[in-house]
């Protein structure tokens, strides 16, 4: 059965994540058609902010263009990290508001979300081993929906890295603090962020302070996950799951 497959992000004034995410759409595009007719195949890409229009109203254009293709049914791809509350709740309203406008033809499903997927940990361990430090941070941007941070704690234990929030502590500079009162005099920080963008300069920055702050300390900052082989290789796992 051909499928179609959205991409779904949260959305950026940004422009650098957007032009990374359609480059993804790009490579997995070419990853699902590889040896098949391209024709029958179909990637999108969606966000739940800073759009025209709400997400749903993406689908609904998206779902057009499916139809065309002949494709059979939509598969709508969560670009997230974290179990928060877009990717809990408001994901499936907006794929609901969009499955009652379409009716049954043409059934949307929900895949699982990217950074739920076991092998998301090997990603960071790449940018890890470009670095030499005595201790890593593992830096995620965090959530305040109740457990939502086990799959970062799961990632950090695989590395053997400490955990560190940007919204929600504990904070980038709490563990430079802990792990310097430690005696690490090394450390390596490790951002859990798809690509980058507005955040990412900002965590550029904290460090900078941080470095300043803590002479004595020496800190180097690896780079997001950005586009990469690997990642493409996740994404279409997770596309192709159970199709």
């Amino acid at each position: 059965m051909s499928s179609a497959y959205l991409l779904v992000s949260h959305g950026s004034k940004d422009s650098r994540p957007s032009l990374a995410i359609e480059e993804l759409a790009r490579l997995l595009f070419e990853k699902l058609t590889a040896g098949q007719e391209p024709e029958k195949r179909l990637v999108g890409v969606g966000t739940l902010e800073f759009n025209s229009q709400p997400l749903s109203g993406q689908i609904k254009d998206f779902a057009q263009r499916a139809v065309a293709c002949n494709c059979k049914s939509i598969q709508v791809i969560p670009l997230f990290l974290l179990p928060g509350v877009h990717l809990m709740s408001d994901i499936p309203m907006e794929v609901k508001l969009a499955q009652d406008s379409l009716g049954n033809d043409l059934p949307i499903r929900i895949k699982p979300y990217l950074g739920g997927h076991a092998m998301m940990w090997k990603l960071l361990a790449l940018g890890m081993a470009q670095i030499s430090a005595e201790a890593f941070i593992l830096l995620a941007h965090g959530s305040r929906r109740a457990n939502s941070h086990h799959p970062v704690e799961t990632i950090a234990n695989k590395l053997g890295a400490f955990s560190a929030y940007w919204s929600v502590p504990p904070s980038l500079e709490a563990r430079v603090i802990d792990l310097a009162s430690a005696g690490y005099q090394q450390i390596g920080i490790l951002p859990y962020f798809l690509f980058s963008g507005g955040i990412t300069d900002e965590i550029v920055i904290m460090v900078e302070r941080l470095t300043l702050k803590f002479p004595e300390i020496k800190l180097e900052l690896a780079s997001p996950l950005g586009v990469t082989s690997q990642l493409v290789d996740i994404i279409w796992d997770i596309a192709t799951q159970e199709e």
